[in-house]
């Protein structure tokens, strides 16, 4: 028996059995099950489960009609929304495989997105189809989607809500104005509400445990982002397990504002409570106000989070106006919640913050606190059929308990590999006692009791308020710029966001004095995403180079880390 053993959540199981079927039968059992009960709360308006099934059939039954078959890829772009629960669920009744992409990214970034997995047809919002549209066409015409399916954020509420449920004046513009439908070159753009009138036929479901479901994407410390192949299987295990962990039941109402393009909030969120048929109250960005608001007004009983949205808001001026008394559970994980804030919650609101870790590469939660005897500051212990080990980096040997190494990771939510990357599919494997861990790249120890603590990374991944940014990648996009000879991303602390971007340049003589930080900060911006742009920009007139010639990022990185005299 395993240390943590001692503390396993009662009346759970050490390993599940999860369904040997498709991610799509867990919605046509809730809505069999809970027919006319909330499924998902937007804005006011409520959209039950046997409403949720026939949007996303009629979906289906639409891009079969445009070519969509066993197997093939769908971009799916939006931030939160009903429509984006809809289209997951329909690219998994067409047999086809979800390719969830951050809404943050600019056409330069979504072009990667459109050519590595081979999609021929996406679906997003009409505030971000100009970007997806723009990506498209900058492409060889053989490589362009074929096919654009555009929602406006009017098709999932009312523009005329008022009262608690209606959204910040500040999003007014955003969310209600009616984009007009770009055009594609080479290929053809469709309204949501059209693609839902689609009389067609829809073919029976043949997707089984084994068929790929999700093509979520990671960065890594060199290249472009890579796709993580999960199956119907890996991701099953974990909203099932997820739902059990948190005790998930048809009556639990979630806040669900992690992003659901996010893993955490694609598996851990929405698959379990697809499973587990709860109701989902959903924001499509953060705003602590309306948080506040919906908690109350809804009497939610379940938020996974970022801590710094606890952090944001604990601070809001009408927090006494806020009733939490129905919350039951809470936790997160992205970023390490401060202790000092997880006491507050634990002494004034009896409610103990439950950090978790996972990658993408785990569809989410490896590694959870458990409810009743949770750490603070702490990844938790082994998820439910999980083994996890801390190995030396070099000699891929379990160390002394106690000692630093690196976290592998065996389970059956690991996935297949990495989308037409052998390599780094091999690399990101090894064999222990004759089972295959994934190598997570992250720095820990296990203390006495078995939990697991992160104490630093193997990889160059900067944690900004639990958006992963990886440097390699933003180096990449700022070599793009005109006047940049050479660029180094480095982490730099910040009080808010635990870390941010710092880019160290070093200009081109010809552009020396006629380019300012602020200007290549306002490039960033309207070149990738906004999470990834430097919030400082230093100009250097040369970066540190080993005797090879590589980027000496380590001796820039302690040199920002150094305390100031």
């Amino acid at each position: 028996m395993r240390p943590h053993h001692k503390f396993w959540p009662a009346r759970l199981p050490h390993a599940i059995t999860p369904p040997a079927t498709s991610l799509w039968q867990n919605l046509a059992v809730s809505a069999m099950r809970y027919p006319d009960k909330a499924a998902i709360v937007f804005f006011g308006r409520v959209m039950s489960w046997a409403q949720l099934k026939h949007d996303a059939e009629r979906l289906a039954a639409q891009l079969q009609a445009l070519g969509v078959s066993k197997g093939d890829r769908v971009v799916l772009n939006m931030q939160n929304c009903p429509q984006l629960i809809v289209a997951h669920f329909a690219i998994l009744r067409a047999d086809a495989v979800v390719v969830p992409v951050n809404p943050m990214n600019r056409a330069e970034e979504l072009k990667h997105y459109i050519t590595d997995p081979d999609a021929k047809v996406a679906i997003t919002t009409a505030d971000l189809a100009g970007e997806m549209a723009a990506a498209s066409d900058a492409l060889p015409p053989e490589q362009r989607l074929q096919h654009l399916i555009v929602t406006q954020f009017t098709d999932g509420f009312d523009g005329n809500i008022e009262g608690d449920d209606a959204p910040p004046a500040a999003w007014r513009d955003w969310l209600l104005t009616h984009h007009a439908l770009p055009a594609l070159a080479g290929g053809q753009v469709h309204a949501w509400q059209d693609a839902l009138a689609w009389g067609g036929p829809l073919a029976d479901t043949t997707a089984g445990p084994a068929d790929l479901a999700i093509l979520p994407y990671t960065s890594g410390t060199t290249g472009l982002p890579k796709g993580c192949m999960h199956t119907h299987a890996s991701v099953m295990h974990n909203a099932v397990a997820c739902a059990m962990w948190g005790g998930g039941t048809s009556e639990t109402i979630g806040l669900v504002v992690v992003p659901m393009f996010h893993i955490t909030g694609l598996v851990a969120i929405m698959q379990a409570a697809v499973y587990a048929g709860s109701t989902m109250v959903v924001m499509p960005r953060w705003d602590r106000e309306l948080a506040g608001r919906l908690i109350s007004r809804w009497r939610v009983t379940a938020w996974a989070n970022i801590p710094t949205m606890v952090i944001d808001l604990l601070a809001s001026p009408n927090f006494a106006s806020f009733d939490l008394s129905s919350l039951k559970t809470i936790g997160g994980g992205g970023a390490a919640m401060p202790q000092a804030v997880a006491q507050r919650l634990l002494d004034v609101y009896g409610l103990a913050y439950c950090e978790g870790y996972g990658l993408t590469e785990t569809a989410a939660p490896s590694h959870q606190n458990p409810v009743d005897h949770p750490k603070q500051q702490c990844l938790g212990i082994p998820f439910m059929s999980t083994d996890a080990r801390v190995v030396d980096p070099e000699t891929l040997q379990e160390v002394p308990q106690g000692e630093q190494g690196e976290i592998v990771i065996h389970g059956p939510e690991v996935f297949q590999g990495y989308w037409k990357r052998p390599e780094a599919t091999e690399a990101a494997f090894f064999e222990l006692e004759g089972k295959r861990f994934f190598r997570s790249g992250d720095l820990g120890r296990v203390d006495d009791d078995g939990y697991f603590f992160i104490t630093d990374r193997l990889k160059r991944m900067i944690n900004a308020s639990g958006y992963k940014v990886w440097p390699a990648e933003v180096e990449a996009l700022m070599f793009r710029h005109p006047a940049i000879q050479e660029a180094c991303i480095i982490a730099t602390k910040d009080a808010y966001r635990g870390e941010s971007v710092k880019a160290v340049v070093v200009l081109r003589p010809s552009h020396q004095g006629q380019v300012t930080e602020q200007d290549i900060i306002d490039w960033c911006r309207d070149n990738m995403a906004v999470y990834k742009v430097p919030r400082v920009v230093q100009f250097a007139d040369s970066l540190p180079k080993s005797g090879s010639g590589k980027v000496m990022w380590r001796a820039l990185q302690e040199a920002e880390r150094a305390p100031v005299d």
